[in-house]
């Protein structure tokens, strides 16, 4: 990721009872909302969407998607060259990914009921006021490696 971003690991208990996700290391004083984003089906792309200031943390509940996040370098007409930096996050492998502020994100569910929360560090007011939108296809990184 670029060189602001962080990345923490979570974790999951397994019991007689059933299954608990958590996530005792990540610090949400900064964070003053979130928002949970399905999509309609799997392998669907929602890209890209940037901001100057505000910071996103992401974290998946369920199911798995790919996630891109690129350095912006001109905010009215980026290079389309620029590298974008990519991670998986799964309900398998808890953790939380941070979107810092001067980058683009989107992300591809790769399976169904693909749950995503969004906690950011802007009002909404805030990130209207600093939003910026770019084709799905400007970075086209949605590609899957087989392995």
């Amino acid at each position: 990721m670029t060189d602001a971003a962080t990345y923490v690991e979570c974790g999951v208990a397994v019991d007689d009872r059933g299954m608990l996700q958590f996530c005792n290391d990540f610090d949400m004083s900064a964070v003053k909302r979130f928002y949970a984003v399905s999509n309609p089906q799997s392998q669907f792309v929602r890209a890209w969407h940037a901001h100057k200031v505000e910071k996103k943390f992401v974290y998946v509940a369920s199911g798995s998607a790919l996630f891109g996040i690129v350095d912006i370098d001109d905010w009215d007409k980026p290079d389309p060259d620029l590298e974008v930096q990519t991670r998986t996050l799964s309900d398998a492998r808890p953790g939380v990914l941070e979107i810092p502020g001067g980058c683009a994100h989107g992300f591809k569910t790769l399976v169904p009921d693909t749950k995503v929360f969004f906690f950011s560090t802007s009002t909404l007011g805030e990130s209207a006021e600093d939003d910026f939108r770019y084709p799905y296809d400007y970075w086209n990184s949605w590609s899957v490696v087989p392995r």
